[in-house]
Formats: structure tokens, sequence, C-alpha cells
């Protein structure tokens, strides 16, 4: 491992703070805790910890000595001051003086200590660090020292490469215990560089922010030096048939089996999952082991990982695509005994509790597929690629372990206290999900007014959004703005508009609404215009329209959960306008597919209904078009938008809010809403 440290960019980091009245020994906290956070071998998500012990003014502005660490929330690799809440340091240090400290207790008086009441809560394992000397201490859950310390005799291994170097501290869950315990290690051997916490990571310190990093470095380097010596090979392969399912037509049958609850009635076991697949030569090598029942099934690295992807990841079948109803039902018998598992593993370690906890959703976060890679599933895209991550994190673990001796991580009731306590839940933030979280919403004609918009109006409502627009810089431009992800696809085109939504179901697990929006304004009139024209028109304007349902509902199909088709339809489908017939003709037949899709599809749970919109400003109708009807009709512009019943203009998140509130409507099929601002003419009758 080389280190990153830079003397120039140092010294940056401390002239930017400066001017913001942070001083230099904080400032350099920050520096040096995100060379740790930016590297996934040494820290993920929010894992590990950083201190610095410093002086700063309190509100009357006098020098307090403080310790500022971690706050709760806070990612290492782009924390800020903000995220290094400053706690006075004596009051924390008296501590150590008490036989025993409940969590509870803990976090209170850390909190009162706080300079700033509004700061976030302290790390949990703010004690450790107050209780060693050292100005700057660093903590990183790094792979190569778990690898070893991830063994039956991993004590033992750690004092073969480190010796006197290092403390060596037993298990202890984090908190108040193993903080005194931490401290007492040091003090046996004040001349140690860090600390091996067991089953847990590396702690080490310096008098300056370079010292401590280095030490990291230099610790962690060691230890991937031992998995270069005397490694033996890992994880025989078994053998499979050649010919395994795609991603795109796997995943939405594992999202549908975890959606549909098929594991119980109750509402913990019926959540919609994001998936985000991964692969690569180590998760093949590791997935396609003859034994991955038995190694994969030990438990997690670190306990603190359990938050975030359960104990154990379900492994399911290989795919073969010539056998699909084969791997459902092993996949769906495989999700059964994992929630039978989880189920029993919390009734036993529950007993103990005092209170008892309320068990948690029995429901994976990690799917392993032998022969294709692995996904992790979240409540949303963001988290589905921490519980990936946290994976990938575990088998390079693993494999590292395993090529040096035999993985062995802490014991079941050790995880079962650490997923259950309240500490490492609240760094999950659970609380009330937006209307729509959990849920994959593509939009056709996503660069356009109307679909960014819609695509602004899905993600407010917690949707994960997918742009999809044959305009490749516009596209790019409206996914950047809307942090989103957009694919270019030409809706006119068959095979484009199903390599779209093959990427999405591979990229997301799955689609549960389309917005189906792409669309042309082609004129003419009607006993006149030439063929081609209608052509055209009918190919992106009712042909475009049948092309995405199609592909969606073939997805929505494979998951079995339903799913919701809205189309944009026009008041030309209802009240055609003079020479407007090359546009209203197919928009018509568009209303007529969607009535279709409610009658064909509705036994699935699929509803497919449409808004009717007039007069948005958008691609549609653009300003030199409003301006030639306004003049045409001898009004203004103003007067022409809001020329309806109520006079007032629609605007493109009005009809986006309409699509959103049809998508939410979940017993209405079939249905047309206007969106016109009052257009009788328009009105369905």
């Amino acid at each position: 491992m080389k280190s990153s440290w830079s003397d120039q960019e140092a010294e940056r980091y401390v002239e930017r703070y400066a001017q913001q009245g942070v001083n230099a020994d904080i400032a350099l906290r920050v520096y040096t805790s995100r060379l740790l956070g930016r590297d996934p071998a040494l820290v993920l998500h929010g894992g590990g910890n950083t201190s610095v012990k410093t002086t700063v003014p309190d509100h009357l502005g006098r020098p307090t000595d403080v310790l500022c660490v971690k706050g709760s929330g806070w990612d290492m690799a782009g924390i800020e001051p903000a995220g290094l809440p400053a706690v006075r340091l004596a009051p924390i240090i008296e501590l150590r003086g008490l036989s025993a400290l409940s969590d509870e207790d803990m976090v209170n008086v850390q909190r009162c200590n706080l300079l700033d009441a509004s700061a976030p809560n302290p790390s949990v394992e703010t004690l450790l660090h107050a209780f060693l000397p050292h100005k700057f201490v660093d903590h990183t859950h790094a792979i190569a020292v778990l690898s070893v310390s991830d063994q039956p005799d991993g004590d033992g291994q750690c004092r073969a490469i480190y010796g006197s170097r290092m403390g060596y501290v037993p298990y202890i869950m984090p908190g108040f215990l193993l903080a005194k315990k931490a401290a007492e290690v040091f003090e046996a051997n004040p001349s140690v560089d860090g600390l091996i916490l067991e089953k847990h990571g590396i702690f080490t310190f310096g008098d300056n922010a370079r010292q401590a990093y280095d030490r990291m470095i230099e610790m962690v380097s060691l230890a991937e030096a031992r998995r270069q010596k005397n490694c033996k090979s890992v994880f025989l392969p078994s053998n499979f048939p050649k010919h395994c399912a795609p991603v795109a037509i796997i995943a939405p049958i594992l999202r549908g089996l975890i959606a549909r609850g098929e594991i119980g009635q109750s509402s913990k076991t019926q959540q919609r999952m994001i998936l985000d697949f991964r692969t690569s030569p180590m998760i093949l090598n590791y997935v396609n082991g003859r034994d991955l029942e038995m190694y994969s099934q030990v438990g997690v690295v670190t306990p603190d990982h359990t938050i975030r992807t359960k104990n154990w990841p379900l492994v399911v079948p290989r795919p073969d695509a010539n056998d699909l109803a084969s791997f459902q039902s092993g996949a769906a018998a495989a999700l059964k005994r994992f929630a039978a598992r989880y189920h029993d593993y919390f009734q036993r370690h529950n007993k103990r509790q005092n209170p008892p906890k309320v068990e948690l959703d029995p429901l994976p976060r990690v799917i392993l597929v032998p022969g294709v890679g692995l996904f992790g599933l979240g409540n949303s895209m963001a988290a589905a690629r921490i519980a990936s991550d946290v994976a990938e994190n575990t088998i390079q673990t693993i494999t590292d372990a395993e090529a040096i001796g035999r993985y062995q991580c802490v014991s079941e009731a050790d995880m079962f206290d650490i997923e259950y306590w309240s500490l490492e839940q609240a760094k999950l933030g659970i609380g009330k999900e937006p209307k729509l979280a959990r849920h994959v919403v593509v939009v056709t004609g996503g660069a356009s007014g109307i679909g960014r918009a819609t695509a602004q109006a899905f993600k407010r409502e917690g949707a994960e959004v997918v742009l999809l627009d044959i305009a490749d810089e516009p596209l790019a431009l409206a996914a950047k703005a809307l942090k989103c992800d957009g694919f270019v696809c030409d809706v006119t085109n068959t095979q484009s508009v199903k390599d779209a939504f093959s990427k999405i179901a591979a990229r997301f697990g799955g689609v549960d609404i389309v917005v189906s929006n792409a669309g042309r304004a082609w004129q003419g009139k009607i006993g006149t215009v030439d063929e081609q024209t209608l052509r055209d028109s009918f190919e992106l304007n009712f042909y475009g329209h049948q092309r995405v349902a199609q592909a969606a509902v073939e997805i929505m199909s494979q998951q079995g959960f339903g799913g919701v088709l809205l189309f944009n339809i026009s008041k030309q489908a209802i009240n055609p306008g003079p020479n407007f017939g090359p546009y209203g003709l197919p928009k018509a037949a568009a209303l007529a597919l969607m009535r279709q899709y409610a009658v064909d599809h509705g036994a699935e749970g699929i509803r497919a209904n449409a808004v009717n919109a007039d007069r948005i400003r958008s691609g549609l109708l653009t300003d030199s078009m409003i301006a030639e009807r306004s003049k045409a009709r001898g009004v203004t512009a103003a007067e022409y938008m809001g020329g309806n019943l109520l006079a007032r203009e629609v605007t493109a998140e009005d009809v986006a809010q309409a699509f959103v509130n049809l998508a939410l409507a979940e017993k209405t099929t079939g249905a047309i809403l206007t969106v016109d601002g009052g257009n009788i003419a328009a009105a369905v009758r």
C-alpha cells in the first residue's frame, strides 16, 4: 500500500480552512481522514473513524481542550470540519474511572460535552480515542488486516507480523468496555505504534497527522505482504453448464421473488428492492467455488458490516439459460431457507435480550449467483451500492484469509448484538420512506421539458429514475442535472428499445413505472398530407409507445408484482385541431393502446393510464410556435397559453405531477387525466 501524503496538498488544506477559522490541527485531520476514507481497501461507507486532540475557543472565547472525532453519519472520504464534532476532553477522560457505563449514558455524556449542541453524535468509539494519549488517532477496517485477524489463530498471526510494534486487543463490542481494554493494552506497552482489535480492525496513532497516517499505511502493507507469502490456492471451481442466463433476465426474477413476499405474509417480507449488480474475475472465482455454501456463510468480516448486508448472503442456483423455471424455483426455495434461518437466528439470540428486540425483516441484502456475480440489495440505489461494496470487500477479505489459513469471524451472538445495537442502527438513518422509494421509473423523451419535469417529480417521491432519449448530448446534460441515469434510445427502433430496457433491468433489477412521453407534432392537412409524414408520425407517436410498453411489460411479467404504464397523449386524441391530423391520429391510436393494455394486463396487476395535456411549453410546443399561434388569433402569447376555462397557463411541472398522481392511484387503470386548464371540447365523455 502506497502513501498518498503530499506536503503541498496538506499545506493547501491548512490555508483553505484557516480562512474559515479552522485551526491547522483540524485541517490536517480532515486531510488525512479523506486520504484514508477514499481507499476502499481501508474504509467503506461511513466505516472507520479518526480524531485529533486540540484546543479551540468555547462560546465565551476561552481556550478549551477538546477531542474532535468523526461524527455519526459522516463519511471519511468527504469529511468536513463539521463532521468532526468537538467534545470537551477532560470530562470524557474522567469516565475511565467508572466500572461500568451504559450505551445510553455514554451517548448522553458525550452530547452534554459537545461545544456545539447542534453537532452530530460523536463516534461510538469516542472514548477509545479519548483514552489514548496521542494527538492523532486513526482507525480503519483494512482488508489486509482483517484477512489476518479473521482466523482461528488471528491473534497469533498478527503477532507473527507485527511483534511488539502493535498492541493486541481481544474482541469486545464497541463502547465503554472496549475503550478501557484498549487503553490497558496500550499502557502495558506504551511504545507501540498502534493496536490490532481482534476481528474489528486496526488503530494507529502519532504526535502529528502524518505520523499516524504513515503508520497506518506501513502496518497495512505488512499485512498485505503476509498475503503474498506461503499462500495457497483457494476455491476449487465447480463444473457448470456453459449457457448462463443474462443479468437482464436474472435480476427481475430475483427482484420479483423478494418483492412478492413468497416467504411469508408479513409486510416485512413484501418489500421491493433496488438491485446493484457486480462481477469481476475475483467475484466469479468466489461465487464459482465448489464450497461456496460453506465459506460464504461463515459471517461478516467485521461486525459493523452486518447492518449493511445481514450476516450472510443468499446463495441461489446457477441460472441455466435453457431452464429458467428451475432457476426460479430453486431461488425461491433458497430464499425461504434464508428467511427461516434468519428467523431462527433472531429467536435464539433474542431470548437473552432485556428488553427483547423487535425482529428486522428477514430479507437478504446480498445475493450470490454462481456463474454470474453478485447483487447488492437496498431500498435505494445508494443503499444497494453500499451492500455491493461491502460484499466485494468481504469477498476480497475471505479470499485473502483462505489463502493463508481459514476464515473465521466473530460469533453469531456477537453479530446479533451489533445488528440489533441501537447505536449501529442509528447509522442507517431509518425513517419514513418517500411514497415511491424502491421504485424504478423510466421516462422516454427524458431530455424534453416535460420529460425532465416528470423525472424531477418522481425523484422528489423517492424513485430511482432513468431517462431515455434519442438526443445524446441533451440526454447527458439532463441526466447530469437531475443526477440520474440516462440511456440513448430510439423508440422508433425495436432493438434500440429492447437494448435500453435490458440495460435498465441489469442496472436496477427491474422496472416499476414507465412514462412513455417521447413524441413529435407533425402537421399537415389530412386530405393532402403525404403518406410518409403519416408513417413517420405513427412510428414515433404510436409504435414508439407500443415498443416501450411491450418491453416494460416483459420485465414486469418476469417480476410478477405488477407495474404502471403511463402514456402522454394529447388533446388531439380527443379534440382534433385543424391541420394536426398527422399528430392527432397516432395519438388517438395511443389512447386506444393504453386502454388495451389496461384490459389485457390488468389481471397481472399492471395498470395503464394516460395524461391528456394541452398548450404546454415544451419540445412539442416551442416558443416560436406559441408566437405564431397567438399572432394568428390576435392575442398575446400569455393570453394564448392561458386560453382555457381557468385562464391559467399549464406548465410541464403540472403534467409531471399528473403522471405522479396516476402512478400513486393504485386502484385506477384505463383512465385519462386531463391537464389543460379547462377545455370542454377535449373533455372525456
